[in-house]
């Protein structure tokens, strides 16, 4: 039992979304992808947001950092 439990951790371990090399947030499965969890203020405009995949996130990071917190 308990190794599945520890099976299940490991498919739901955090991602790190780094931009320029800074961390800042996480993403975390969630349904069909993955949910978005900021740990930066210049990230926290798209806090909660569901992306398909990690790379969608990234881009969506990206950007929110380029525009200086404001996604467009």
């Amino acid at each position: 039992m308990l190794e599945s439990n520890l099976d299940r951790a490991k498919a739901h371990k955090p991602i790190v979304i780094e931009v320029a090399g800074e961390p800042l947030g996480v993403v975390v499965p969630h349904g069909e992808g993955y949910r978005f969890l900021a740990v930066k203020l210049p990230a926290f405009a798209i806090d909660g947001q569901h992306f398909a995949s990690v790379e969608l996130a990234h881009s969506a990071v990206s950007r929110a950092v380029r525009s200086g917190g404001a996604i467009s």
